[in-house]
């Protein structure tokens, strides 16, 4: 069997075990998700679900792959932002703790040697970014943390999204044979997937800041090293259409916050999941279709690597312009007050 294959089943079989473990360890720590006027569960249920994501995925990469420095680089990095967000999760952080956390964590990364060298230009050859290359690289991984955490609004939805991204970045990586992203994305995706059962509506346990945090930080660590080993299209572009649906509701928030005098960090009720929720559809229904478009992005981010740069543009303005037409319909950028 392939070792992606191993690291994916691994993974999986550890999260969905351990689960059940982590979430007696939440009630037992009193980390628990309480009702409030924005979430949509009713009662208290357990979180820092991510722990068990964590376990899941370490233990699939040191089973089945060398730990170079740059895996060593992602492992130490992952830990740190995990111990932040258990420590959010046992007692809410202020916002500027949280921030300054996720910046040491990616900084981890640079100390590593993994940051981002260079950005795709669709016309023409690639640009480097030379000493921007530390602050575009903790720019990146924060961003992309903080674009995880926000969409986990809906019992299954990060676990799902994280798992479809992952394996559209799988599926780059075996494309262009770059093993250590495969397994490191199929240790992602069998621990995301493995958790998912446990989180799908009805949630037994919220996977929490831990594992919004991790899985999102992960993602970004993995697109940087994906950077560093290629010019294809694996490197940023990929991640980026493939989580295009939390990047582009994160988007929309900070715009219509901005729009309606609102600061940009705080919560609403305006994300996507809220107006599919307002428009009638459960939380099963709003997920799955939520899961449909998350798809599509994966599709349209494999195409990418398959076609000519005038059409990869193409598809790329096409997916901003569906996107922005749908925000519009559904009322994503509506502007009112915040609750």
């Amino acid at each position: 069997m392939q070792t992606y294959l191993v690291a994916f089943f691994t993974a999986l079989v550890v999260a969905y075990f351990l689960t059940p473990q982590v979430k007696n360890l939440a009630i037992r720590a009193g980390a628990l998700d309480a009702p409030d006027a924005r979430k949509v569960h009713k009662k208290p249920i357990p979180r820092m679900g991510g722990l068990a994501i964590y376990v899941a995925f370490v233990v699939a990469v040191l089973l089945c792959m060398q730990v170079t420095r740059d895996v060593l680089g992602i492992l130490v990095g992952g830990t740190a932002i995990l111990a932040l967000g258990i420590l959010d999760d046992l007692k809410p952080l202020p916002a500027k703790v949280k921030l300054l956390g996720q910046i040491a964590a990616a900084g981890v990364l640079v100390f590593f040697d993994i940051r981002i060298e260079w950005i795709t230009n669709p016309f023409g050859e690639m640009l480097y970014v030379e000493y921007w290359s530390i602050p575009l690289t903790i720019l990146w991984v924060v961003g992309l943390t903080n674009t995880v955490n926000l969409i986990d609004g809906l019992d299954g939805l990060a676990a799902g999204v994280s798992t479809i991204a992952a394996v559209t970045i799988l599926l780059v990586a075996l494309q262009q044979n770059f093993w250590t992203v495969a397994i490191l994305t199929a240790a992602i995706a069998g621990s995301s997937l493995g958790f998912l059962q446990h989180n799908f509506n009805p949630a037994k346990i919220f996977m929490g800041d831990t594992g919004s945090m991790f899985l999102g930080y992960m993602l970004a660590a993995v697109s940087v090293m994906g950077t560093v080993k290629s010019a294809a299209t694996i490197a940023l572009i990929v991640p980026i259409v493939a989580l295009g649906l939390p990047i582009m509701d994160t988007a929309f928030a900070i715009v219509r916050r901005y729009l309606s005098g609102q600061p940009i960090f705080k919560p609403d009720r305006g994300h996507l999941h809220h107006r599919l929720l307002d428009m009638g559809l459960t939380q099963k229904q709003a997920v799955l279709l939520m899961y449909v478009i998350s798809g599509c992005l994966g599709l349209s981010a494999i195409a990418l690597t398959e076609v000519n740069k005038i059409s990869g543009i193409i598809i790329i303005v096409g997916i901003l312009g569906l996107a922005f037409v749908g925000a519009r319909k559904i009322g994503v950028l509506k502007i009112e007050a915040s609750e």
